[in-house]
C-alpha cells in the first residue's frame, strides 16, 4: 500500500521502499509514481493489480493455516526449565504484585538511550499521571478509563540522522518515584518498567530505471544522487504520532516457566518474591504502516499523542497472537514487513467494510479455497490416472510450463515475498510434473551434452501421434500464432519505448509476463478447437474445470461488489466466456459411448468386459451339458 504525498520531501510506502526515480515501490516489486508522475494507464494493466480485500482475507487464512502447522511442529514443551528451581520441585502459583485497584502514578521519559537514568532531567519526562486506578473501567476523560497526552518534540540532530529515539515507562504505587537513587521514595516491588524504540527503521530501496533506448530517465535527480551515495538499499528511521499504552487487567495465578507462548514474553516474574509485574503492553496494532513517514532535515518537530488504557486479558491475547512472528524466524527481514502490508490490508477491510458484507467474505473466501483444494486434487488424480492423450491439447501444457516459469522470473526479479515465491515454484514444479505424464521423457546417455551431460529427450506419447489430436492441436496454434505474434511484437515496441526498465533482461521478464498477463487466455482456446473438431468434451477433467469454474464465478462476484481496477474485472468476465463455451460444447456433443473419458475407458470398452463372463458362462453351461443332451442339441 502506497501514500501519494503531493510533498516533495518525502514519497512514503508502507514497506519503506521508493525508487530512484521518485517512485514507490510496492511488496510485488512494482512501482506507483509519486504525485506530478502519473502513470500511463496501458503501464498500469502492465503492473499486477492490488490484492483485494477478499483476496487478502483468504491468504491471511492460509497464512494462519501454515503458522500453525510449523508452530505444531516446532511446538516447545508444557514448561521451560527453570535454572533456579529444584529438578522435581513443584512451581508455586504467582500472584500479581499489583492488587486490584491499587493506585498508580504513570511517569513517561523520551530519551536517546535505550537505559535511561537521566530522572532529574526535566525536558525528558513527556508526561506525569497521578493517581491512575489499576484496573478501573469507568475514569477518564471519557469514562472507559482512558487518558491522552499529546505534545511536539524538539528533533535533536541525531535523530535527523537516523538516531534512535526510546520511551521509557515507569508505573509506580502512588507515593513511590522510579528512580533508585531516591532511596527513601523507591521500591523494586512498587515500581513497573518498561521500554520501547519509537522510531521505525525501514528499508528504502532504489530502482534504477530508464529508457533503453534513450538511456532517458523520469527520475528526481536527487533521489539519483542519493542511490549513488547510499547505494541500492537505504535504511531510513520512520516515525507515527500515536501510541497506546495498555496495562493489562488481569490477575491470573501465572506459573513462572509454564507461561504459554507468545505472552511468556510479557509476563516478567520477580527474582526473589516470585510473583509477577502488571504486564505493561505498547499497543500499536492499529497503526498503519502507511500513516508512517521518514524523519528527515525537513522536519522540524515530532508529534506523539500517547494515550493509557486499561486492556482485557482476552484482548491482549489476540493482539500478541497477531503480533507473534516466532514461527517465521527463519524468513528474513524483508518478509515481516511484507507481513505487515498484509495485515494492514486485513485492518482496513475491518475498518472500513459493512459487516455483514465482510461476514460474507469470509465464508466465501473458505468456500473458494476449499474449491481451489478440490481443483487442485482432481487435477492431480486426473493426469496421474490418465491413459490416453485423445482429445487433450499437449501443447497447451507446455506453454503452460513455460508461463510458469515467466511469472516464477519475474517475481524473482521484482523481489516479491517469499510465501508467494514458494507457491509459484510449486506450480512450476506441477507443471513440469505434467510433461512427464503427456510425452515420454528419457535420458540419452549416448550422445551427451558438452559429453558431460546426457541429454533429455521429448517424445509425443503414441495415443497422441496416433489420433487425429495431433493434427488438430497443431493446426490450432497455427491459427493462434497468426493472432498472437503481431500482438506480442506492438506489446514489446510499446514496452520499449514507452517503459523503463532496469535492464534488458528486465525489459524481456516484463515484457513477457505483461503480455501472459493481457493476452494469456488466448491459450485456452486450443482445446476449443480440439473439442470442435473432435464433436467430443468426454477426454476433459470436468471435475477440476467445475471447481474452477466455481472459483471464477466468485471473482465475479466480488470483482462488481468490491471496488478493484477495470482489468481485473474483464479479466474475470474473459475467463467465464470461455467457460461457457465449453458448456455449450458439453451440451451439444452428447454422450458417445464410443469415446474415451478422462480415466482412459470407454462404453464400449465396459459392455464388452461385462459382456464376456456372460458368454463364457454360457459356454461353459453348454460344454457342461450330459452326453444325451449333446447329441440332441
Amino acid at each position: 500500500m502506497a501514500t501519494q504525498e503531493s510533498g516533495a520531501t518525502k514519497a512514503t510506502v508502507s514497506n519503506g521502499e521508493v525508487s530512484s526515480n521518485g517512485t514507490a515501490a510496492t511488496t510485488d516489486g512494482q512501482t506507483v509514481q509519486t504525485a506530478g508522475n502519473a502513470q500511463d494507464p496501458q503501464q498500469q494493466q502492465q503492473q499486477q493489480q492490488a490484492p483485494n480485500a477478499w483476496q487478502v482475507i483468504k491468504g491471511v487464512l492460509f497464512r494462519i493455516f501454515i503458522i500453525w502447522a510449523i508452530s505444531s511442529w516446532f511446538r516447545r514443551g508444557p514448561s521451560t526449565p527453570d535454572p533456579s528451581t529444584p529438578a522435581g520441585a513443584p512451581r508455586v502459583p504467582s500472584r500479581n504484585l499489583f492488587p486490584k485497584d491499587t493506585l498508580m502514578d504513570l511517569y513517561v521519559y523520551v530519551s536517546q538511550e535505550e537505559v535511561f537514568s537521566d530522572f532529574n532531567n526535566t525536558d525528558a519526562l513527556f508526561w506525569f499521571h497521578r493517581d491512575l486506578v489499576y484496573g478501573d473501567w469507568t475514569t477518564g476523560e471519557d469514562g472507559d478509563g482512558c487518558y491522552q497526552h499529546y505534545k511536539e518534540m524538539d528533533i535533536p540532530e541525531t535523530i535527523q540522522q537516523n538516531g534512535s529515539l526510546y520511551i521509557h515507562i515507569y508505573f509506580t504505587k502512588s507515593g513511590f518515584h522510579p528512580d533508585p537513587k531516591r532511596k527513601g521514595q523507591y521500591r523494586r516491588l512498587a515500581t513497573v518498567h518498561a521500554t520501547r524504540m519509537l522510531n521505525k527503521y525501514k528499508r528504502r530501496k532504489f530502482l534504477k530505471t530508464k529508457n533503453l533506448l534513450t538511456g532517458e530517465t523520469e527520475a528526481d535527480p536527487e533521489m539519483i544522487k542519493r542511490a549513488e551515495s547510499h547505494g541500492p538499499v537505504e535504511i531510513i528511521s520512520h516515525w507515527h504520532p500515536n501510541l497506546t499504552i495498555n496495562m493489562v487487567d488481569d490477575h491470573t495465578a501465572w506459573v513462572k516457566g509454564s507461561v504459554p507462548p507468545p505472552l511468556d514474553q510479557y509476563v516478567k516474574f520477580d527474582a526473589v518474591s516470585g510473583d509477577y509485574y502488571p504486564i505493561v503492553y505498547f499497543n500499536d496494532y492499529w497503526n498503519l504502516q502507511k500513516d508512517y513517514y521518514p524523519i528527515n532535515e525537513t522536519l522540524k518537530s515530532l508529534p506523539l499523542r500517547l494515550s493509557y488504557c486499561p486492556l482485557s486479558l482476552w484482548r491482549w491475547q489476540l493482539y500478541a497472537a497477531q503480533n507473534a512472528r516466532s514461527p517465521w524466524n527463519f524468513l528474513p527481514e524483508d518478509t515481516y514487513e511484507q507481513s505487515d502490508e498484509d495485515q494492514d490490508s486485513v485492518k482496513v477491510a475491518l475498518l472500513e467494510t459493512n459487516p455483514y458484507l465482510l461476514g460474507l467474505t469470509i465464508v466465501v473466501s473458505i468456500v473458494h479455497s476449499i474449491f481451489e483444494f478440490l481443483a487442485f486434487k482432481n487435477d492431480i488424480q486426473f493426469w496421474n490416472s490418465r491413459q490416453s492423450l485423445e482429445g487433450l491439447s499437449v501443447r497447451s501444457i507446455i506453454f503452460g510450463v513455460f508461463q510458469s516459469l515467466v511469472v516464477l522470473l519475474y517475481i524473482l526479479d521484482n523481489e516479491t515475498n517469499f510465501v508467494v515465491q514458494v507457491s509459484v515454484f510449486i506450480g512450476l514444479l506441477i507443471d513440469l510434473w505434467k510433461i512427464t505424464k503427456v510425452m515420454d521423457v528419457k535420458l540419452d546417455r549416448e550422445n551427451k551434452f558438452a559429453g558431460v551431460f546426457p541429454r533429455l529427450v521429448f517424445k509425443d506419447k503414441s495415443t497422441y501421434v496416433e489420433s487425429s489430436t495431433k493434427i488438430y492441436d497443431d493446426m490450432a496454434f497455427k491459427y493462434l500464432s497468426w493472432l498472437l505474434y503481431p500482438l506480442f511484437g506492438c506489446y514489446a515496441v510499446y514496452s520499449l519505448l514507452y517503459v523503463e526498465h532496469k535492464g534488458w533482461y528486465s525489459w524481456v521478464l516484463s515484457m513477457l509476463y505483461g503480455f501472459l498477463l493481457t493476452f494469456g487466455f488466448i491459450t485456452m482456446t486450443p482445446q476449443l478447437f480440439i473439442n470442435y473438431k473432435m464433436k467430443s468434451v468426454a477426454h476433459l477433467p470436468w471435475r477440476m474445470l467445475t471447481y474452477k469454474a466455481l472459483n471464477t464465478f466468485i471473482d465475479d462476484l466480488f470483482a462488481f461488489v468490491i471496488k478493484m481496477p477495470m482489468m481485473y474485472r474483464i479479466g474475470c468476465l474473459r475467463d467465464d466466456v470461455v467457460f461457457f463455451i465449453y458448456l455449450y460444447q458439453r451440451w451439444i456433443y452428447r454422450v458417445d459411448p464410443n469415446r474415451f473419458n478422462e480415466f482412459g475407458t470407454s462404453g464400449v470398452d465396459h459392455a464388452q468386459n461385462t459382456a464376456a463372463p456372460t458368454q463364457d458362462a454360457a459356454s461353459a453351461a453348454i460344454t457342461d451339458k450330459p452326453e444325451g443332451e449333446k447329441k440332441n442339441d
